[in-house]
């Protein structure tokens, strides 16, 4: 696996390589169209991955808008979605049915569950995640803000970093709260925090299927998330998770709250989130149907 410098770079390999028909797979906007035009180019076969899109500004609305016509054109094979949200935006623009395949993200198997640390008279909910508006970290202190209030054994931390960084460093401050709600910034282990938290929190305006819920799931962290995207495909609400409205903080504060005063609950949505995750989202398995997509797309592209 390498990087390239550029689509000339990309075209010059593939040219090197096109007499070994090899496919070509994509998995962001700038790798779509270099990807599109080498297909195009070459007429080798193409997938598209669509992640999932996040069209608040301008600039982003029109790269969903050129995502989608691309998938519509006669040098795309097939379309993967990880999320059946993303699927239905697909219809929705005419990309043709039989192009498009949901195949979910998914975790390797591990041990078990992550060691705890000993138990501890604080409660810690976690937001992780880039800090900027389509996660949606002004939810996550509108839902915490209040409840840390209510709680005076509640405290909260917000993983990561971005543009919204000092806007809700000053909200945390404005509330008197810096000492509950804590920001330390970009993470490269996880593996410490899945021991500490509580409860993940998941307040984004748009999502996939993100990794942090699987992850969240695998490690034994109970999650409280917005029921947008691809969230509702593996979130049953107090079967193996807890939702919310979309957008709606007040109603997030009150799962939240549900979830800090009902402890047989939290122990019940963990097994059962445990279970989910290895049943429906284990790398193993959904590597063996990328597999079988390769193969057969391979195949049709040389018919």
């Amino acid at each position: 696996c390498r990087g390239w410098a550029g689509l000339g770079e990309l075209l010059a390999h593939l040219r090197q390589r096109r007499a070994e028909r090899p496919l070509i797979n994509t998995h962001n906007f700038k790798g779509l169209l270099f990807g599109w035009v080498g297909a195009t180019l070459l007429r080798l076969p193409l997938v598209i991955t669509q992640h999932g899109f996040t069209p608040r500004s301008r600039k982003q609305k029109f790269y969903t808008w050129l995502s989608l016509q691309l998938c519509r054109t006669a040098s795309v094979n097939r379309v993967v979605c990880v999320a059946e949200s993303i699927a239905v935006l697909c219809r929705q623009a005419s990309v043709r049915a039989e192009k498009l395949q949901v195949i979910p993200n998914g975790l390797p198997a591990t041990d078990g569950l992550l060691p705890r640390h000993a138990k501890r008279q604080r409660w810690l909910a976690g937001y992780v995640g880039r800090l900027s508006s389509e996660k949606g970290p002004d939810f996550f202190l509108d839902a915490l803000i209040p409840l840390c209030r209510q709680h005076p054994q509640l405290d909260a931390v917000m993983l990561g970093d971005g543009p919204e960084r000092e806007t809700l460093l000053a909200r945390i401050n404005e509330a008197g709260l810096q000492d509950r709600i804590t920001l330390p910034g970009y993470q490269t282990d996880m593996s410490v925090w899945w021991r500490q938290l509580d409860a993940l929190v998941i307040s984004s305006r748009t999502e996939g299927t993100p990794m942090i819920l699987l992850e969240a799931m695998q490690a034994g962290v109970p999650v409280v998330a917005f029921g947008v995207g691809g969230i509702p495909d593996v979130l049953q609400d107090r079967h193996n998770g807890l939702l919310a409205t979309p957008a709606d903080s007040a109603a997030l504060a009150r799962q939240i709250g549900s979830l800090l005063t009902e402890p047989a609950m939290a122990r019940d949505l963990i097994d059962n989130a445990k279970r989910t995750q290895l049943d429906r989202y284990d790398l193993k398995a959904l590597a063996e149907r990328w597999s079988q997509l390769y193969l057969r797309t391979a195949r049709e592209a040389r018919a």
